[in-house]
């Protein structure tokens, strides 16, 4: 079911967007079915990727988070992506009376979870977390969970084409606000002393030129 669901949101989103239109459902089933599965691919991805591979600072030193730390963040990632998606899903149906809508929790929650598809299958580019690459890839799947929103707002809500792009904008709104929220809550737990613990691994070439250099100053 899954797999079909996902495969159909790229092959014919609105036939799959009918489909979850016409298909009773709750809120568990979306959420263990769809989100609580999809959104396991980034945590874990993230975290063998910041603590087997790293990242690099300029042209020397390969960061990695250390395997508590990256434990840590890895499950408050989780949480976040389940809850945050819940949450939204109550969003959407607590907006939804304002544009003449009156679908269940559910269906709401399923137009909050469903078009993150995307966004979480390219979380596999976290075991390389480069951001370059992660930016060139996951650019294009936010685009397309974008479209995905617009396009399933108009089905699953039965809204005309009108009133769903006005929802879909306020729902985007709220996706934008929700991110900065958490940004900024990161940011200050970092400032109350729960910042990651960080492994650097000094590399061969950052070796040599830094014996190099103090052999060029202890000569002169």
């Amino acid at each position: 079911m899954l797999l079909a669901q996902s495969v159909g949101l790229f092959l014919n989103p609105t036939r799959q967007w009918e489909k979850v239109r016409d298909k009773e459902v709750t809120v568990t089933g979306v959420v263990f079915g769809h989100t609580a599965i999809l959104g396991l691919i980034s945590p874990i991805c993230a975290y063998f990727g910041t603590t087997k591979v790293g990242w690099t600072i300029g042209y020397s030193e390969v960061v990695r988070l250390t395997s508590a730390s990256a434990l840590s963040i890895s499950i408050i990632y989780y949480i976040t992506i389940v809850v945050g998606v819940i949450m939204l899903g109550a969003l959407i149906r607590w907006m939804s009376k304002t544009y003449g809508s009156d679908e269940s929790l559910a269906k709401c929650v399923s137009l909050a979870s469903l078009p993150a598809t995307p966004i979480f299958l390219v979380g596999f580019v976290q075991l390389y977390p480069v951001l370059w690459i992660n930016y060139l890839v996951g650019l294009p799947a936010l685009a397309y969970s974008i479209y995905l929103l617009y396009s399933g707002t108009r089905i699953v809500m039965k809204l005309s084409r009108e009133h769903a792009f006005l929802m879909a904008s306020a729902i985007l709104v709220a996706c934008l606000v929700a991110l900065v929220a958490v940004l900024a809550s990161t940011v200050t737990l970092w400032e109350f002393g729960f910042e990651p613990g960080f492994v650097l691994w000094i590399s061969l070439e950052s070796m040599l030129w830094t014996s190099t250099r103090a052999h060029i100053t202890t000569r002169s």
